[in-house]
């Protein structure tokens, strides 16, 4: 099947901290509100944009945790007020949004899981024009929050290798998601991309600016060397956050897969950040002989074993097979444990 030209939006919103509300009642309503209101914004968007490019929308991509905030651990029961079950209303009424639009609604979220009692893990999700969640990528490099990787014994007994890497093929291209800071670990590109993935969605919540940030550096990277498409979002600022409100705001972009900047948003609410795909274009790229095709001229095998020595340790969350959920101080001394072995060993 032929893909025809379409646009992708990278949706700069301003996300809601639902942490400081009063219960877990308010957090629920807030995020309910979040999600209904986003309706009205899309619509407009899709309308002014289809007409101003004269190509049809097919693809939203939302900040992460746009409808949450970030976790701090200013409170014991942040996954009751924040997280989305993967059966739950929220998914169900982004489905709608996505069904009455007749686009493709991708996002990030705190997510629970029925296998993993009292963890939660930050999503990355994908929802179809039928309303159906066709793709769901649980992120693996986190620093505070709880990773598939910390209970990998018992995550990989329930999930695949293809589900920890999911590759959607859908009728706009095969998409997979990357998770905010992990624009920064190419292996987590480059996994989706061997399985095929043409454009990865990139919901983050970062410092923007004048200067070129490292996750500037990174989304231009992830698209050349994978040759593939990169639709970022980021937040506008975040309200209620604990922080100054627009410490992650603008820069949101679309990246080509020859690591072209297609468009880049200043700061602020918008959908600035609105280019063409073309999905064709990608698969005639991949299928050439000549040196720019970095993704076929990839030599794995050498790396084999270099990549079998772990550095950060799994199942760090659990105990005699059964996950737990840390103090928030696990993280930083977990880190500071690895650093301290590896300076033992020389490499640092």
């Amino acid at each position: 099947m032929t893909i025809e030209p379409y646009l992708a939006v990278a949706v700069q919103a301003r996300a809601q901290a639902v942490e400081a509300l009063p219960d877990v009642a308010s957090a629920r309503a807030a995020m309910r509100g979040a999600i209904e209101a986003l309706e009205a914004d899309l619509r407009g968007a899709k309308a002014f944009l289809e007409k101003f490019h004269g190509l049809p929308l097919k693809l939203a991509v939302l900040p992460e945790y746009c409808f949450s905030g970030f976790e701090t651990g200013r409170v014991a029961d942040f996954a009751d007020r924040a997280a989305f079950a993967p059966d739950g209303p929220e998914y169900a009424a982004l489905g709608e949004i996505a069904r009455r639009l007749d686009l493709f609604l991708a996002g990030n979220a705190y997510e629970t899981d029925q296998h993993f009692p009292g963890l939660h893990f930050q999503t990355s999700f994908l929802v179809d024009p039928e309303g159906e969640v066709v793709l769901r990528y649980r992120r693996l490099h986190s620093m505070f929050t709880p990773s598939p990787h910390d209970v990998w014994s018992e995550y990989r007994r329930h999930y695949s290798l293809e589900e920890v890497f999911p590759v959607a093929d859908t009728a706009i291209g095969r998409l997979a998601a990357i998770a905010s800071e992990e624009i920064l670990f190419p292996e987590v590109a480059r996994a989706h991309a061997l399985r095929g993935a043409e454009l990865f969605l990139h919901s983050s919540s970062e410092a923007g600016g004048l200067v070129p940030t490292a996750k500037h550096v990174a989304r231009r990277a992830r698209a050349l060397e994978n040759l593939a498409y990169v639709v970022s979002a980021n937040t506008a600022g975040i309200a209620e956050g604990g922080l100054a409100g627009l410490s992650a705001d603008g820069n949101s972009a679309i990246i080509d897969y020859r690591g072209r900047v297609l468009a880049e948003a200043l700061s602020g609410s918008n959908v600035n950040a609105c280019a063409e795909v073309d999905i064709e274009a990608l698969r005639r790229h991949r299928r050439r002989t000549g040196m720019s095709n970095l993704l076929s001229r990839l030599r794995t095998e050498p790396f084999r074993e270099t990549y079998a020595q772990p550095v950060h340790p799994a199942d760090q969350l659990l105990c005699d097979g059964k996950p737990r959920m840390p103090e928030r101080s696990f993280f930083p001394d977990a880190l500071a444990a690895i650093i301290s072995a590896r300076a033992r060993k020389g490499y640092i």
